[in-house]
């Protein structure tokens, strides 16, 4: 079902009307569901601030060098505009009148007077900040002693307190957590944070774990890749098949039989193959075993049976839990994933803050958390990332079902204040099935437009 307000907001009358009997509308998201670029920032302002020590400088010069943005400067400007000729762009010497992003470098940060200059650098910024726009802060995993490591986590209040406050206009503000040696894994992770396909990202700190090394491949990044999407037949399965098939991949579109119609036109759309198989049993569960060796496996299929424990019928239990962690964990236990591939799996902030009603449903989207946090290391030794995502209110066929009044409030949990699509799910997905989401394996990324559950 459409979200009424949401259609609102795309007419300036009714934007109007609502400013004047006070009614905030939600903002309009600009997204990005096209093929990856080489440029993804070409012709967009961002402003770069440096903290005292901060230790990014060098590695954000180059980079947004090569992702084509104009880029302002408070700090030392050297390496961006050395950066700037050699990739034929302006770095210009002051920050500019209407950026679309700020990347706030604070790696250096450790005291509490020292945390005075992210308000001194951002306050004045913030309302020139372009709608749907962008702000990144940096910085390290905490360390040190116990007031340093204090001073670091606060710069995660920050941002989380910011996302809340940037989300009436569409923007967003992430923090990207570099340990020490991994600055060369940041580019990746900043270039997918930056960009509008990150549009339902709000509020959430990504730490690149140190697992396996990204490999930044800018465009069309899963070329010769074998891919398999369970619970494909609609909503983000769908949408993920159609990003992974966009970006190159070879896809086998899986879902259960009743689903053969969809499923059957879907893999003729993107000249992939069909799948049918049950995975509450094991037979359904041997067709995929049997296709041989994956490069990439999104275990997305789920399915819900709502009901309070005390309630709950046994089956009811039982289906929820065999197909959404059952079969999760024998596909990952027998799926032959080759050298290089990855595993991405849908958790859900269900799983991490609980529902009523949901008990079967949380306990099998907590397992998943599990399951990535344990094979992370094991599975890098052999090559293969693995991660999930936690989406949060998507619209789908699935929330369609609930009932009007907490689908509207569900809705409104967020900083940005609507749902989701599928794509901003399918969009994380791709980024983590890619070279370039590698060195986020063994983590799990709300996607959920920085929902108040479980935050």
């Amino acid at each position: 079902m459409a979200d009424r307000l949401l259609s609102l907001a795309g007419s300036s009358p009714a934007r109007r009307v609502a400013k004047m009997i006070g009614v905030s509308l939600p903002p309009g998201l600009e997204r990005d569901n096209g093929p990856w670029k080489e440029q993804s920032l070409a012709g967009r302002s961002v402003d770069v601030l440096l903290a005292p020590a901060a230790a990014l400088g060098s590695v954000l010069a180059s980079g947004l060098a090569r992702l084509g943005a104009n880029v302002g400067v408070v700090g030392d400007a050297a390496p961006f505009q050395a950066a700037g000729e050699a990739w034929a762009r302006p770095s210009l010497p002051e920050p500019t009148a209407a950026p679309y992003g700020i990347v706030l470098d604070v790696t250096g940060i450790r005291t509490v007077e020292e945390l005075r200059f992210v308000y001194e650098a951002l306050a004045p910024r913030l309302g020139r900040l372009a709608r749907c726009g962008r702000v990144i802060l940096l910085n390290r995993p905490p360390e040190g002693n116990a007031s340093s490591q204090a001073v670091q986590w606060a710069v995660d209040g920050i941002m989380r307190s910011l996302a809340r406050e940037l989300g009436r206009s569409g923007a967003t503000a992430n923090r990207i957590e570099v340990p020490p040696g991994a600055e060369d894994q940041l580019l990746p992770v900043l270039a997918f944070l930056m960009s509008p396909r990150s549009a339902y990202v709000s509020g959430q700190p990504w730490k690149i774990s140190g697992h396996l090394p990204s490999q930044f491949v800018p465009t069309r990044p899963l070329d010769g890749r074998l891919a398999l999407v369970t619970g494909a037949a609609r909503g983000i399965g769908a949408a993920t098949a159609r990003a992974l098939a966009r970006e190159g991949a070879k896809v086998y579109v899986h879902d259960h039989p009743s689903a053969k119609e969809a499923v059957e036109a879907l893999a003729a759309e993107l000249n992939g193959v069909p799948v049918l198989g049950d995975l509450a049993t094991a037979e359904g569960r041997k067709v995929i075993l049997d296709l041989g060796p994956l490069d990439i496996l999104v275990q997305n299929a789920g399915v819900t049976r709502d009901k309070t424990l005390g309630r709950m019928e046994p089956a009811q239990w039982d289906l929820v839990l065999s197909v959404n962690l059952s079969a999760v964990l024998e596909l990952a236990e027998k799926v032959e994933l080759r050298k290089g591939g990855a595993m991405v799996c849908l958790s859900s902030i269900g799983g991490i803050g609980g529902n009523v009603g949901q008990t079967n449903y949380a306990a099998t989207k907590a397992g998943i958390i599990g399951l990535v946090e344990a094979l992370a290391a094991p599975w890098a030794a052999r090559g293969i990332a693995v991660s999930a995502v936690a989406p949060g209110f998507i619209e789908t066929k699935m929330t369609e079902a609930i009932p009007f009044a907490t689908r509207e409030v569900a809705r409104r949990l967020c900083n940005l204040s609507q749902g989701g699509q599928p794509e901003d799910i399918a969009e994380v997905l791709t980024f983590l099935a890619s070279p370039s989401g590698r060195a986020l394996s063994g983590r799990v990324l709300r996607v959920c437009g920085g929902n108040l559950l479980g935050a």
